[in-house]
């Protein structure tokens, strides 16, 4: 029998999670958690039941939970998120799209989804409760910390490092052995080929700091 899964937040990224949760047939959506006036409303199949403020209830008759909130720029609200579940004790799984090409040399943690046609090579190692969506590409023992996103298209060249909380955007290029310090924003399509050591934002190609 599959373990029900509660979803936490029911927006565009709820929607995308859903999909790779079905074809990747391990679980059971149950419901989904989100703000308490969309609560008896629906995404997709599923229906909204419970608001953010019952999570505590919620945990009561559920063991097992995962964050299907998005992350455009600062990662705080999924990692205020995840560290509650985390002090309720709850299971927060892994889930891989069967459509991604994950290494079994690759090690990923707890909360971190994969999506459809993402790569993740040998030696790679992806923290808790990171997004690695659609088409990214995680090389040879690159390192991203927790609570990262990795949008769609990026490409993570061998031997990157990428701080707890970093963005990095659509199309974005990190060239080999390239860190991110923690926290920072990279634009999307931006190209970075060199370190970056102090947390901001940046775009462009070659990448430039704006903020």
């Amino acid at each position: 029998m599959k373990k029900e899964l509660i979803l936490i937040g029911g927006g565009g990224h709820c929607r995308s999670c859903i999909d790779v949760i079905e074809k990747e047939n391990t679980y059971r959506i149950a419901g989904i958690v989100d703000k308490r006036g969309k609560v008896g409303t629906r995404v997709l199949a599923y229906e909204i039941l419970a608001s953010d403020e019952e999570l505590d209830t919620l945990a009561g008759e559920h063991k097992t939970f995962f964050i299907t909130i998005g992350q455009i720029k600062s990662g705080s609200k999924r990692k205020e998120l995840f560290e509650k579940l985390k002090a309720l004790g709850v299971e927060i799984p892994v889930i891989i799209s069967p459509l991604a090409d994950v290494s079994k040399h690759a090690r990923i943690q707890e909360g971190t989804i994969v999506m459809h046609g993402a790569h993740v090579n040998a030696g790679a190692e992806i923290g808790k409760n990171c997004i690695i969506n659609t088409c990214a590409i995680i090389e040879h023992d690159c390192k991203v910390g927790d609570h990262c996103h990795i949008s769609t298209g990026s490409i993570l060249n061998g031997e990157c490092l990428v701080g707890e909380g970093a963005f990095i955007g659509s199309n974005c290029v990190l060239s080999n052995n390239i860190v991110i310090a923690g926290n920072s924003v990279i634009g999307a399509g931006s190209v970075v080929i060199r370190r970056i050591d102090e947390a901001g934002t940046y775009v462009g190609n070659p990448v430039r700091r704006i903020l």
